[in-house]
């Protein structure tokens, strides 16, 4: 099963290995959001939506069920 940034925890840092281009928005793809790029989880919302990331350095955020559609990959076993 892959991992979201949906599932990241806050300050855990991953890299972003694919995602459902029918879901994301060209303006997210144009800001960053790609195949090979780190993503930072920031903060979360307090009713844990939506979340605050940084993705190679752009500051973004993003819905919840958004960030269900990004797959990561994280440095853990």
């Amino acid at each position: 099963m892959q991992k979201s940034i949906a599932q990241l925890r806050i300050g855990e840092h991953a890299i972003i290995s694919d995602f459902d281009s029918n879901v994301i928005p060209l303006k997210l793809i144009e800001m960053g959001c790609l195949p090979g790029n780190s993503v930072v989880l920031i903060q979360k919302a307090p009713l844990g939506d939506p979340l605050f990331l940084n993705i190679n350095d752009s500051l973004l955020a993003i819905r919840m069920e958004m960030a269900k559609d990004i797959f990561i990959e994280t440095s853990e076993a």
